[in-house]
């Protein structure tokens, strides 16, 4: 009962979040130091601000300038409070902030952000630096903010910072350039656990894993070997694939519109679904899982993309993102595999867990095709 328990639970929490199912919430710091001055730049998705500020005034659903410029100080405000920023020279004196500069837009890859930007001044040279970043900690635990600090013509500096306040300090005068990688691997790992879409795709092709087709019914599988070489063909297929496309969009070579790639991994996650029902590729779903996995690839490519790194500076984020997602991805297998195995051999498996489950998982995947498709919000969490 309890791995019944445990398994049902999770499909659950699955359902229970379909707000999750889109890009994650990211904003980028941009900080460029050049002897005593520090310039800071913030790029703030307009959707997180409208949510917490309520910038659209008469609610009809579109963010003009107008309303944007007069909550211009409510932004600034709330970035204030959102981000630390303690810079300090050789002598340890305190380097002073001037004021915010005119409010500005600039595109990212899903969408408008607010450019909330302004200088810092030292005495003499910037030695010390320590971030600490809190926005969006109490509306939004899943919120990054990526940073990239520029020293010259020394090589970026790249962090993922976490909303929880926890100062990360920099020593501004040492080759940094590799302290924040290991941020890169934490973020593929919350990227993909908190990609619900991503990680119900993959669910959705390990339920029967655990059984055999017969010609109109499923049973048990009655070794282990034969189904453990069926995950590892699925998960190693979508691996592969997705590796692939996030290469190709983090480096440019394909850019295909948000809308339609968040369009498409709903329909893989319909259509995997669909296949368990009523099965058409009944042998060798690794190729079901390669050739949708090329699709979720342009789905974790944003965060990377929207850094704005030269393509050198790109290889070290991407392979420790794209290590972070693998082991995000086999930490979710580990836990599902052992306790289908258990229950496998139960009714209830798979006419309730892979029939209702894969049921449930076709209709969500189809709200989410309908809204991202048609631009609809049809689930909305409260």
């Amino acid at each position: 009962m309890k791995a019944l328990t445990c398994l049902l639970s999770g499909l659950l929490w699955l359902f229970a979040l379909p707000a999750l199912a889109h890009k994650p919430s990211d904003a980028y710091l941009r900080l460029s130091l050049q002897g005593a001055t520090l310039e800071q730049r913030l790029d703030i998705a307009l959707r997180d601000l409208d949510r917490e500020l309520d910038l659209d005034a008469d609610a009809d659903g579109v963010l003009r300038w107008g309303e944007l410029r007069q909550r211009t100080a409510a932004m600034q405000a709330l970035a204030e409070q959102g981000l630390d920023i303690d810079l300090r020279d050789a002598k340890g004196r305190a380097c002073l902030p001037s004021a915010y500069r005119p409010l500005q837009i600039a595109m990212h890859s899903d969408g408008r952000y607010a450019v909330l930007s302004r200088s810092w001044n030292c005495e003499s040279a910037a030695q010390d630096l320590t971030l600490s970043y809190r926005l969006f900690a109490a509306s939004d635990p899943t919120h990054r903010g990526i940073a990239r600090l520029e020293r010259g013509a020394e090589a970026a500096v790249l962090l993922v910072l976490a909303p929880d306040g926890r100062p990360q300090q920099l020593q501004l005068g040492e080759d940094a350039a590799a302290l924040g990688l290991g941020g890169f691997f934490l973020e593929g790992v919350h990227h993909i656990w908190i990609g619900v879409d991503h990680v119900l795709f993959l669910l959705v092709l390990l339920l029967p894993a655990v059984l055999l087709r017969l010609s109109v019914s499923w049973a048990p599988a009655p070794v282990l070997r034969p189904a453990l070489v069926e995950v590892v063909g699925v998960v190693t297929a979508f691996t592969v694939a997705h590796s692939i496309t996030l290469g190709l969009a983090v480096f440019g070579v394909l850019d295909p519109p948000s809308r339609w790639v968040e369009s498409l991994i709903a329909a893989s996650v319909l259509l995997a679904a669909l296949n368990n029902l009523y099965p058409v590729v009944k042998q060798a779903r690794w190729k079901l899982s390669f050739g949708f996995g090329l699709i979720h690839g342009f789905g974790f490519a944003g965060a990377l993309r929207d850094l704005g790194l030269g393509q050198s500076a790109l290889a070290g984020p991407l392979l420790m993102f794209n290590l972070g997602v693998e082991a995000g991805q086999l930490a979710i297998v580990a836990v599902f595999v052992p306790i289908a195995w258990r229950l496998r051999t139960q009714r209830l498996y798979a006419r309730w867990l892979l029939g209702g489950g894969s049921l449930l998982a076709a209709v969500l995947a189809l709200v989410w095709l309908l809204e991202r498709a048609f631009d609809l919000r049809m689930l909305e969490l409260s």
